[in-house]
């Protein structure tokens, strides 16, 4: 080991204590794919880190797409009670409802005020509606866009610099929008005060994309997901759904005894996602000597199984008794206050907010 000192910098990073935040959009259905890149990883690292973490349920970012009231609500009490069964801790994380920090939505606002629009106008989800308006004939190229999802990097950026999180967990096709954080942050710390950590983007280059039951990535986009605990108002219990919809899972009509190349599998690509190397390397050995396509989806079902029925029955607790879910919430909710109330102060006496005078008791 070398005897060098750190420079202040490297120092700073190896001793500075990382403050961890993580939004869920509450408009689908919790399943296999957010389990397996998001849930599992999340909460596993939570365990094993010093870390500060806040986890909230992003409704307010929810409505933005989804104009159902009833899903928006019903996904929310979904949401909240798969990442609680599946063993988040509100004890140790912030866990809380975006709309319940009243806060959240007044810092958007204050941003908005000295965010440039040009920097809005490059947001990706943005230019690819303007993109499809103006393939289309006498289609204003604004059309259909709500105000909603063009500042929808504004919210999000005040969902983050509340907090002054310090890394932000992201998929790729979300860094644009830690970029976009950083530029409002830095352009509010410049104009009026240095309030606002830049935060960094946490990328993880190994997190499996599983694919869905038609073969292609599993999205509630193109209604390919597998449910982790069941479907919304279910009808059938939830191991009887996982087994269901793993046996939907799309295959070839090669026959049983014929081999079959693992890397092509659906069925072998999810399973290896929830098995040890041994037991992936067991079962690529079945693949290439042959093995029936309803054998194959039994075992991966019994795999997945065996990991999340432990959860299950905390789940079906929760979603029975919803005031349950609503004390927890509410109590992230005051942790979370505790900051946000605090922040906002900060910000508004920062642009003149604030009172004219001191009055005497």
């Amino acid at each position: 080991m070398s005897n060098q000192p750190l420079d202040s910098q490297q120092a700073n990073e190896q001793t500075e204590k990382r403050r961890i935040l993580t939004g869920i959009t509450t408009t689908g259905i919790p399943h296999l794919g957010n389990y397996v890149g998001a849930i599992r990883p999340a909460i596993q690292s939570v365990q094993n880190s010093d870390d500060e973490a806040f986890f909230f349920l992003a409704d307010y970012h929810g409505i933005i797409k989804c104009f159902d009231p009833a899903q928006i609500h019903e996904s929310t009490k979904m949401i909240a009670a798969t990442w609680l069964a599946c063993g988040l801790d509100p004890e140790r994380v912030v866990f809380y409802r975006q709309s319940d920090i009243a806060e959240i939505p007044e810092l958007a606002w204050i941003l908005n005020c000295s965010c440039a629009k040009g920097l809005m106008n490059r947001a990706h989800a943005y230019k690819a509606s303007v993109d499809i308006n103006m393939e289309k004939n006498d289609v204003d190229p604004d059309h259909g866009i709500t105000m909603g999802l063009f500042s929808y990097p504004v919210l999000m950026a005040a969902d983050i610099l509340m907090f002054n999180a310090t890394h932000v967990p992201v998929g790729r096709d979300q860094i644009q929008h830690l970029e976009m954080a950083r530029d409002i942050a830095g352009t509010f710390n410049h104009k009026y005060k240095s309030l606002f950590t830049l935060p960094k983007e946490m990328v993880n280059d190994d997190m499996p994309l599983l694919t869905g039951l038609d073969g292609r990535k599993m999205s509630k986009s193109y209604g390919n997901t597998i449910p982790l605990f069941g479907e919304l108002n279910p009808q059938v219990n939830g191991e009887k759904q996982l087994h269901k919809a793993i046996m939907r899972i799309v295959t070839n009509s090669q026959a049983p005894e014929e081999p079959k190349n693992p890397d092509e599998s659906t069925i072998f690509e999810i399973y290896k996602a929830f098995a040890t190397a041994d037991e992936i390397s067991e079962l690529r050995t079945r693949f290439e000597a042959g093995i029936g396509w309803g054998e194959a989806k039994e075992i991966l079902f019994n795999k997945i199984n065996g990991e999340i029925a432990p959860f299950r029955e905390r789940y079906e607790h929760l979603m029975a008794n919803p005031a349950e879910l609503e004390e927890i919430l509410l109590m992230g909710a005051e942790k979370a206050r505790r900051h946000s109330r605090k922040q906002l102060d900060k910000a508004r006496r920062a642009i003149g907010i604030k009172p004219l005078a001191k009055l005497k008791k």
